[in-house]
């Protein structure tokens, strides 16, 4: 699991509420080669869910070609303050992380 929590940033834009969200990963894509030549095994993010309140307001499949600590932004109409927002990812070695917010 990546030590560093995702950070979280929202905007209110007439009605829409813009969200910005950073999630630390290496997102290796198996192609590199480390300083002795052996390649560095693939490590990458393979699935995204983020909730708001209860539902679904976005959802993605990432491969191995998505860059290091992906940014994700997207818009949700009706987001309310004090909702929770939450985002989780899963990588394809297992690993799985969760951070939340309260839209202030």
């Amino acid at each position: 699991m990546s030590p560093s929590p995702m950070r979280i940033r929202s905007r209110a834009l007439r009605g829409v509420t813009e969200f910005q969200v950073i999630m630390p990963h290496p997102m290796e894509t198996g192609l590199r080669r480390d300083e002795a030549g052996e390649p560095v095994a693939r490590h990458h993010i393979t699935d995204v869910v983020v909730t708001l309140g209860e539902r679904t307001v976005f959802a993605a499949h990432f491969s191995f070609a998505v860059s290091r600590d992906p940014l994700i932004v997207f818009r949700v109409r009706d987001a309310q303050v004090g909702q929770r927002l939450q985002v989780v990812w899963n990588d394809n070695l297992g690993q799985q992380r969760s951070d939340e917010t309260v839209i202030a």
